[in-house]
């Protein structure tokens, strides 16, 4: 073959598929995840536009949504290489079969397709129909097409040569199996540590609160206790997981111009949209499977967090000061969820000193959040309904409910309850001062924009907060011993 001939075949248009290939994501999944956060009952109508073929579903709700495109996890190296064709004279074509809208958006938020083909009326761009367009449009194998999936194989069939995006063997034969393959590009598949990151196991820590009630009330060493806390606590684990998973599906647009949680593995578009979706499903079954074995009063309680967090979620984060209040009860209800699993009556003071001590700390959340946006030179904080101007308030809402989680302390110490449970109540008296210390260490470390996103995994990374938290264990264990003064 002489080099003029190669030049004029390099000539040929170069087809680019979008979801999957172009973007780490899929356009359909994130416009229907916006539709059900900002329009949820309209979300029983798709199945019915659904019915009518896929390319009405996508008009449909398109037509009902707005995407920040230019927020969208993009394949960073195959732009690059496109860029470079494009400077080359190479015609350009996104071909696609998601909605017109949002590929007309796409496309001129990247300035680099000559053309746009796409999904209209009632022709969803799509497998078969696909290859039919390009066909039709410059002739068999007078194209060369780039895709991701075996929904792209049609296209291939019919292209000159094939540009996979993928690391999937069978399908990386498959292709080869119809034509010539020129390129791979091979975009990271989601790891141990994507799923670990995602699944927040680190956040598994917070559901030892579980054991909070037993510890209190000195019955450790009741028969059973310990095995009925350590089900609840998986099955507890199991649903935050998948709860933490539905939170970052309805918060991917404002994760995304965050400069730390862009990185999450959905923000990111390392995990599928839809693997994440199957995955939480299973993690909730099995979460509310655990929950059933345990008993009917602790499985209301599991039930009534996840209700809370599902509207946490969709609606009450973006709710100013609502939302702190309502983490405080989340926190909350782990404590009555421990109580309710081993059939024991809560404390009056446990209860009190956890509503204000986790208020305190879902404030420093905030306060934490509205510090990095004061860095990036923001006016807000998108999708939280704070101003970053509220920051010294909620500093002051913050610090104000720790102290007076202090206060509910104190008055315990005081109360004829730690009589019967403590043999040297004077000791236990030195809690106060290391509760005192840790809860302006914390705020100290927040005013200083050194805090995690979550001051509770914070707090169990840092030496200053683990000292402190073994030295109020420390104290409250010696008090229990009755010394003979």
């Amino acid at each position: 073959m002489t080099e003029s001939h190669v030049a004029e075949l390099d000539e040929l248009p170069l087809a680019v598929d979008l979801d999957g290939t172009l973007l780490l994501t899929d356009v359909l999944h994130e416009s229907c995840l916006q539709l059900l956060r900002n329009r949820p009952a309209l979300i029983s109508v798709l199945p019915f536009r659904l019915a009518e073929g896929k390319a009405e579903l996508k008009d449909y709700v398109a037509d009902r949504t707005d995407l920040s495109v230019e927020n969208l996890p993009y394949n960073q190296p195959l732009i690059e290489w496109l860029s470079e064709e494009k400077k080359r004279g190479r015609q350009l074509l996104l071909c696609t079969a998601s909605c017109e809208k949002y590929a007309q958006k796409i496309a001129e938020h990247l300035q680099l397709f000559d053309e746009v083909m796409s999904t209209t009326g009632s022709r969803n761009l799509s497998g078969s129909e696909k290859a039919s367009a390009l066909v039709e449009r410059f002739g068999h194998g007078q194209y060369d097409y780039i895709g991701n999936s075996s929904a792209d194989l049609p296209a291939w069939e019919s292209a000159r040569n094939a540009i996979v995006v993928s690391q999937d063997e069978k399908l990386l034969s498959a292709v080869s199996a119809r034509g010539q393959v020129t390129r791979q590009f091979a975009p990271s598949a989601p790891d141990s540590t994507d799923w670990r990151v995602e699944l927040r196991l680190q956040q598994w820590l917070k559901n030892l609160l579980l054991f909070a009630p037993v510890l209190a009330a000195h019955r450790v060493d009741e028969p059973g206790a310990l095995g009925l806390l350590l089900i609840a606590f998986f099955a507890f684990s199991l649903c935050a997981s998948a709860t933490y998973i539905m939170n970052d599906l309805l918060d991917l647009e404002s994760d995304r111009i965050h400069p730390r949680k862009r990185l999450r593995p959905l923000a990111s578009g390392r995990i599928p949209i839809s693997n994440a979706m199957v995955v939480a499903a299973g993690l909730l079954t099995a979460g509310i499977g655990l929950g059933a074995l345990i008993g009917s009063g602790f499985l209301l309680c599991l039930l009534a967090y996840l209700l809370l967090t599902g509207v946490y979620s969709w609606r009450l984060k973006r709710v100013v000061l609502l939302d702190c209040i309502v983490l405080s009860m989340l926190y909350t209800l782990r404590i009555v969820a421990g109580a309710a699993a081993v059939q024991m009556g809560l404390s009056f003071w446990l209860l009190a000193f956890s509503v204000f001590l986790f208020l305190s700390l879902a404030f420093v959340k905030r306060y934490a959040e509205i510090e990095v946006q004061v860095l990036a030179g923001r006016d807000e904080l998108h999708g939280r309904g704070y101003k970053t101007s509220d920051g010294p308030l909620i500093q002051t809402l913050g610090v104000s409910a720790g102290f007076v989680a202090v206060l509910v302390f104190s008055m315990y110490l005081n109360s004829d309850q730690i009589l019967l449970l403590y043999g040297a109540p004077e000791i236990v008296w030195g809690a106060v001062v290391v509760l005192v210390y840790w809860i302006s260490w914390m705020w100290l470390q927040a005013h200083r924009g050194l805090m995690h996103d979550d001051p509770l995994v914070f707090a169990v990374k840092e030496p200053a907060s683990l000292i402190s938290g073994m030295l109020f264990l420390a104290v409250l264990i010696l008090g229990t011993v009755s010394f003979p003064w």
